[in-house]
């Protein structure tokens, strides 16, 4: 299905008809060997997780049940090919409130890092870790705003360690993917 026409269907409210070639039975499994993610299958749909996010109040299309619903019933390709997944703010509320304790932000991690694996990230995202790895903040602060801070008399931002932050960039073979961002 082309992302015009998935696009066209969410916003008519129209249900997307899955097909069984878009289903991994294994993909459960897959996910479950990842660490954090190892209780998928406890997930029985409460909506608690759901219900307590903070995104999931202002985002009509990240719902945190639905995911691991997804994961649960093999729809990687959909899975890793939507946004969505980057929506999450990990602010752990999900894991605090679920009665399974399922780890549904570990379990979101995971995705993230498969899509990674598979696909790519965002751009977005490539852009802030771009700056962490010149600056080492995800935003550029700029130099006026460095003197707002001493002539307000709050004390100078710390500073990074560029050179680890290089490392670990290089180490986990995010320095390659940015390459493609900043060229």
């Amino acid at each position: 299905m082309s992302e015009n026409k998935e696009t066209q269907e969410k916003e008519s409210g129209q249900k997307m008809v899955l097909k069984a070639s878009d289903i991994d039975p294994k993909f459960k499994y897959e996910i479950s060997k990842i660490p954090g993610s190892e209780k998928v299958m406890l997930c029985f749909q409460c909506g608690t997780c759901t219900a307590d996010c903070p995104i999931a109040r202002f985002d009509d299309f990240y719902r945190p049940r639905k995911l691991i619903r997804m994961a649960q019933l093999g729809l990687k390709d959909k899975l890793l090919s939507d946004d969505v997944i980057w929506l999450c703010s990990t602010c752990f509320t999900c894991i605090d409130h679920c009665p399974q304790d399922v780890g549904i932000a570990s379990i979101v991690r995971a995705l993230r890092n498969l899509s990674v694996k598979e696909r790519d990230m965002p751009v977005a995202y490539k852009e802030l870790a771009s700056n962490i790895r010149k600056t080492g903040y995800a935003y550029i602060i700029s130099g006026m705003r460095l003197k707002k801070r001493e002539s307000e008399g709050l004390p100078s931002l710390p500073k990074a360690d560029l050179k680890n932050i290089a490392k670990l960039f290089g180490t986990t073979g995010l320095s390659k993917m940015l390459e493609k961002v900043e060229t």
